[in-house]
């Protein structure tokens, strides 16, 4: 049984901690100062050790600043995940000195859109996407932050959180800066009192790797009537290949079942990984900071993973948030953040309109495929290689005309 968080949260507005009030608990008769010390002083404490966590405390080591990650799982740590980097998350990585190593990953160069009748494909401009096994990412991410002068406490779970240290089993660790990279689910973004006023609807994902020589160098999405299945090429001759949909009980057998093509290409092919499920969903907060906590990744806000901008996202997070640490100013992260997600919101808005009607989607689909130029404008957009900006009101009202016409 998890045992009882104790929550101080007196840097959370008085409504926030009325709401948590009932929350609070002790583990032990004495008080935590009693029987744990501070143990170890960091300028940045980061609560979770997932690729947004260890990338986020890589930026703040570059930046000078002491950091410490804390997680209560310890490696290899898998998730459900997509496995492809966007190029401009590939692109933040290396301005972090992260070079992903071509050995185990795949370098993909577009994307491709199928359904029953039509295809589109367009190709990153000048870039590639990378996919990689989630589980190997993880370690070469440690490795790296291990270089960088990065600390972690593995198996240790917050079990009390204030405004000048967390506590864990292990020990107690001051912080100037505390980071919460702990997921969708995030406790720090509770303790905060930064939880989303709502939350779009839920879909379901479930995702596992099969051993066959992928036929693309495009990560592909199969669309049917309520769901999509993405296929991810990967290194080692295997793909990855992942269902969304908002049946919980929709898995990858059943759902190949509406799709006999692709279901051919992968018959009899041995499936290498168990299936793994989560849930995902647009979410949107209206504050990913509140003084000296910052929230990254998951924890700080979800697209739909139809995009597949989950890693890429909390890779660019992380430069701005170590550089408003460095600053002592959360308003250039918090600006940043918001500036970062706008183009995968609206892209997730999008792709779940065609995900929820059969009639937008095979009309978009179809009008990707005659006007090749169009889809890889949208790409390039999705991509952020192309400014939202620059697509004028002419280009949008031609857009709905030849979409009306398709």
């Amino acid at each position: 049984m998890t045992p009882p968080i104790q929550i101080a949260i007196p840097f959370v507005q008085q409504n926030s901690y009325n709401r948590l009030q009932g929350c609070r608990t002790t583990l032990s008769s004495k008080p935590a100062s009693d029987h744990l010390s501070v143990t170890k002083r960091n300028e940045v404490v980061v609560v979770g050790g997932g690729p947004a966590g260890i990338v986020a405390a890589i930026a703040a080591r570059r930046l000078g600043l002491q950091t410490i990650v804390v997680d209560a799982r310890k490696p290899p740590i898998n998730k459900p995940c997509g496995e492809g980097i966007l190029p401009q998350g590939v692109a933040a990585l290396r301005i972090l000195g992260i070079s992903l190593p071509p050995e185990n990953g795949f370098p993909f160069r577009g994307i491709r859109f199928v359904d029953e009748e039509h295809s589109a494909r367009a190709d990153f401009a000048g870039a590639t996407g990378f996919a990689v096994r989630r589980v190997e990412l993880h370690q070469f991410l440690i490795n790296h932050a291990i270089e960088a002068g990065v600390e972690f406490r593995w198996g240790s779970r917050v079990s009390r959180i204030d405004r000048e240290a967390v506590t864990t089993a292990r020990g107690r660790f001051s912080y100037r800066w505390l980071i919460g990279a702990d997921g969708q689910n995030s406790q720090i973004r509770k303790w905060a009192g930064l939880d989303p006023r709502a939350i779009g609807r839920k879909r379901f994902g479930f995702c596992s790797h099969f051993q066959v020589k992928p036929w693309s160098d495009a990560v592909e999405v199969h669309w049917a009537r309520g769901c999509q299945i993405f296929i991810t090429p990967m290194a080692g001759r295997e793909v990855g290949v992942a269902v969304l949909s908002r049946d919980p009980g929709l898995r990858l057998n059943g759902a190949l079942s509406r799709f006999p093509i692709l279901a051919e290409k992968l018959r009899g092919a041995a499936q290498t990984t168990r299936e793994l499920g989560d849930a995902t969903s647009l979410r949107i907060l209206p504050a990913v900071t509140r003084g000296r906590v910052a929230l990254i990744g998951d924890a700080s806000g979800t697209v739909d993973a139809v995009t597949g901008h989950g890693l890429s996202l909390s890779f660019q997070q992380a430069i701005p948030l170590a550089e408003a640490m460095r600053l002592n100013d959360p308003a250039h992260y918090q600006h940043a953040h918001k500036n970062i997600a706008a183009v995968p919101i609206a892209m997730s808005r999008l792709m779940l309109l065609m995900s929820g009607s059969d009639w937008i989607r095979r009309k978009a689909i179809r009008l990707f495929e005659q006007s090749p130029g169009l889809f890889s404008k949208m790409l390039a957009i999705h991509a952020e290689t192309t400014p939202f900006s620059s697509v004028g009101m002419a280009e949008i009202a031609g857009f709905g005309w030849k979409f009306l016409r398709t």
